[in-house]
């Protein structure tokens, strides 16, 4: 591989260990694009660039959650920020818990585990009451780092977490879903010439390059006819797989509720004519860039979630679409604000960081407006407190 091809001067440069995993990746995607007649589909390079046993950027073992790039980290998510989060978060998890009658939880990609361990603590002041706390993770390395987490920061409660290596065909409870649905691999659409066509991977000059083919699926052409894109070089994502992972989730809980939290939009405002570039976005030590062939498996690639496509997968798989909201509203119905009031605030070295917290969590500046809530459910007779106002459901 070309070592300039994809690297650019603003990124800080792996070390040798993590570079061999890097080139480890590079020949096993090279071999599947051989095997496929040397074309893939984005989707396909996206997964085994995040997902590949052991190699992938959530199946390997570097860090990937913190706070500052020096830490070895790629990125910061709201638990991390602040266990504010956790604790208010806990609120309507207990309210849903009572509503449907259920006593266990679920988490996807649970990260460092701060939440889940946040999340357990909270719902024990509530003297919420449940049997077992679940935990979907791919990854060994963060599985480790989940158990220490949880042993460290609620050991009294640390023997409800059990991991699952594979979904149940039946489940009961509270799901939650915090900043998984971005990391689903996602199709790339290119419109040029007036026509689209879907953007693929190839190997071209000693380096990943993209390569566009004509869209055959008539699925997918009725969806992007739709979009009124601004001209010629119109780039945009579909996101087939969160969609399929919404329905699978829907379609295993029986009774209960399934929150997700994520960054994206409305339907109407993700294929906006001014989206002319699409969403995908890769991080790498805090960095941000467009750049998804820098080094493979060490940095996170993502996209914003198209939620209107979320929803109807939930319906679709006879679920009820609870309720839609910004991550602002949620938390402040949620009861954040009083939260934040058990901090003492003439205790300036407590209080002012837990302050600046809350207010990044929600802020239209920061995460309030450009991250939603989405909830699905089957038994509730009715809506939980965080979605009584403020709901935006009719804008999907």
């Amino acid at each position: 591989m070309n070592p300039k091809a994809h690297q650019p001067d603003s990124l800080p440069a792996p070390g040798p260990s993590a570079l061999a995993q890097s080139e480890a990746l590079i020949a096993r995607i090279r071999a599947e694009l051989e095997s496929a007649g040397g074309w893939l589909p984005f989707d396909r390079y996206m997964e085994s660039a995040l997902y590949a046993p052991g190699l992938g950027y959530y199946s390997g073992g570097a860090r990937k959650f913190g706070l500052r790039g020096d830490d070895g980290s790629d990125f910061v998510t709201a638990p991390e920020m602040s266990p504010l989060f956790a604790k208010t978060l806990a609120r309507p998890l207990a309210e849903a818990l009572q509503a449907s009658g259920t006593r266990e939880l679920m988490e996807f990609g649970a990260g460092t585990g701060k939440l889940a361990a946040g999340l357990l603590a909270a719902l024990d002041e509530l003297s919420c009451e449940f049997d077992a706390y679940s935990i979907v993770e791919l990854s060994g390395e963060l599985r480790e780092r989940q158990r220490e987490t949880l042993e460290a920061a609620v050991p009294a409660l640390a023997n409800k977490v059990r991991w699952l290596d594979t979904l149940p065909e039946r489940f009961e409870g509270v799901v939650i879903g915090n900043e998984v649905l971005d990391a689903m691999p996602v199709r790339l659409f290119a419109f040029s010439d007036g026509d689209w066509r879907e953007r693929g991977v190839v190997w071209r000059d000693d380096a990943f390059a993209f390569d566009d083919r004509r869209v055959a699926d008539a699925r997918t052409l009725a969806l992007l006819a739709e979009i009124e894109t601004s001209g010629d070089d119109y780039v945009t994502e579909t996101h087939d797989a969160a969609r399929a992972f919404t329905r699978t989730v829907c379609t295993m809980l029986t009774r209960g509720a399934a929150f997700f939290i994520d960054y994206g939009f409305p339907r109407h405002e993700f294929y906006h004519a001014q989206r002319a570039q699409g969403t995908l976005m890769c991080h790498y030590r805090h960095r941000a860039h467009g750049d998804p062939f820098v080094y493979p498996g060490l940095q996170d690639i993502t996209a914003h979630v198209e939620f209107t496509g979320i929803a109807e997968a939930g319906v679709e798989a006879g679920a009820d679409l609870l309720g839609f909201t910004s991550q602002a509203r949620f938390l402040l119905n949620g009861g954040i604000t009083e939260v934040l009031g058990e901090f003492d605030p003439s205790d300036s070295r407590r209080f002012l960081p837990a302050a600046s917290a809350v207010q990044k969590l929600l802020s239209e500046a920061e995460m309030g407006e450009l991250f939603k809530v989405i909830a699905f459910s089957r038994g509730l007779d009715e809506t939980l407190t965080v979605f009584s106002r403020g709901d935006r459901s009719h804008s999907l």
